[in-house]
């Protein structure tokens, strides 16, 4: 009633509380991928690909889709199992523990999103069901600037008969290099810089004037520069509506962020776990260098500033399930905290392994160099800050 008091939570209260612990379901899919990834992809099979020059393991993403996870995402009727975007945060927290490069984040997170949001049925139907048996891989190309800026397009699509004339440039666009579909975000009026005007094309790798420029990152991923030198697609390679792609690619690029705080979580933890097995074997003058009480004291605040990240990331994901109104808070906050907590936490890992860490022949510098990459893709920290205060109308 009207100004009675209770003390039962409310259900958004006990909801957010639910979140932040796994249900036995979800405690399996962690434990599954935590084995899968263990056994099948340790630190030392990505050096192995990274010193052959693959960007990941073709093998790999085949038993990842036998495992479901490639249609995690998506319902029955395209082939997928609708596990829910939560399950797909646990498998790529999974996969971030072990540096484990695959096609998961770019075709399932980001591009098979934005078909599950905006794509008509029978762009679901052509493509949902192939992406979730492995068979299709796809990209985003959004950006165009070295810094992510979403609203920065230049890319035009002008009409062309019945469909659209695609010309210009993108960077870093992940997974550009193996991707057999793209997913192009393109001007179709106004200026770039504008927040309108802004249409989500299909375009496959292979049609004419798709030109690609593999990109040299320090964590060894698949990513490319991609070219559109004229590129003709159809009135039916339009993904949503033209001059509403705004909208779409926002909700899209949460999806990511979130998602990709999730494997960066993993990356955190990792790095973490690796450095306190060495504080207790590692000796300096005859003492174990974890009796330090300098060093007792930075591993603490690591832990602190984990546990605080794990919880945003698992609000997050909540939010993406839930269709919450706030997921856009909730992605910032999360991608805000894991691209400064990760980088810290790698930062104080390698201080602590010394000059050893240094070197390529430990792996904390690889964990490190995966940290800053990922902390700067679709936002770094100073652009979530500013972009929450906005949200906030700070």
């Amino acid at each position: 009633m009207p100004g009675e008091t209770t003390d039962q939570p409310t259900r958004c209260e006990e909801a957010r509380r639910m979140a932040l612990t796994l249900s036995d379901e979800q405690t399996m899919v962690r434990d599954t991928a935590r084995d899968f990834f263990e056994t099948t992809t340790p630190v030392a099979e990505f050096r192995r690909l990274r010193d052959a020059g693959i960007p990941y393991s073709t093998d790999l993403w085949r038993q990842m889709a036998e495992l479901g996870w490639s249609g995690i995402l998506f319902p029955e009727d395209y082939g997928g199992s609708d596990f829910g975007f939560f399950n797909l945060g646990l498998v790529l927290e999974q996969s971030g523990r072990t540096l484990t490069a695959s096609p998961l984040f770019a075709t399932v997170a980001l591009a098979g999103s934005a078909v599950l949001l905006a794509g008509t049925e029978a762009q679901k139907h052509r493509i949902l069901p192939a992406v979730a048996v492995g068979e299709r891989r796809m990209a985003l190309a959004v950006d165009e600037k070295p810094r992510h800026n979403p609203a920065w397009i230049e890319t035009r699509a002008d009409k062309a008969g019945d469909g659209f004339r695609i010309s210009g440039q993108k960077t870093f666009v992940i997974d550009g290099q193996t991707a057999d579909e793209f997913i192009v975000v393109a001007r179709t009026s106004g200026d770039a810089g504008n927040a309108g005007g802004l249409t989500l094309f299909l375009v496959p790798g292979d049609a004419a004037g798709v030109g690609r420029t593999a990109t040299n990152m320090v964590d060894h991923r698949d990513t490319a520069h991609i070219a559109l030198d004229g590129v003709t697609v159809a009135a039916d390679a339009v993904l949503g509506a033209v001059d509403g792609g705004r909208d779409v690619l926002d909700r899209v690029l949460d999806r990511g962020r979130v998602a990709l705080s999730a494997e960066m979580l993993g990356l955190a933890q990792a790095s973490f776990d690796l450095t306190l097995d060495y504080l207790k074997t590692r000796k300096q003058f005859g003492v174990l260098i974890g009796s330090f009480q300098a060093l007792k004291h930075r591993a603490a605040e690591m832990f602190c500033q984990i546990e605080l990240a794990k919880s945003a990331v698992l609000d997050a994901l909540s939010a993406v399930d839930e269709q919450r109104d706030d997921l856009p808070q909730a992605a910032s906050l999360a991608k805000e905290r894991l691209s400064d907590t990760c980088q810290r936490v790698t930062n104080e890992c390698l201080q602590m392994f010394g000059g050893i860490g240094m070197t390529d022949e430990h792996d904390i510098g690889l964990y490190m160099k995966r940290a800053r990459v990922a902390a700067a893709t679709f936002g770094d920290a100073y652009f979530h800050r500013d972009r929450y205060a906005r949200l906030g109308d700070y």
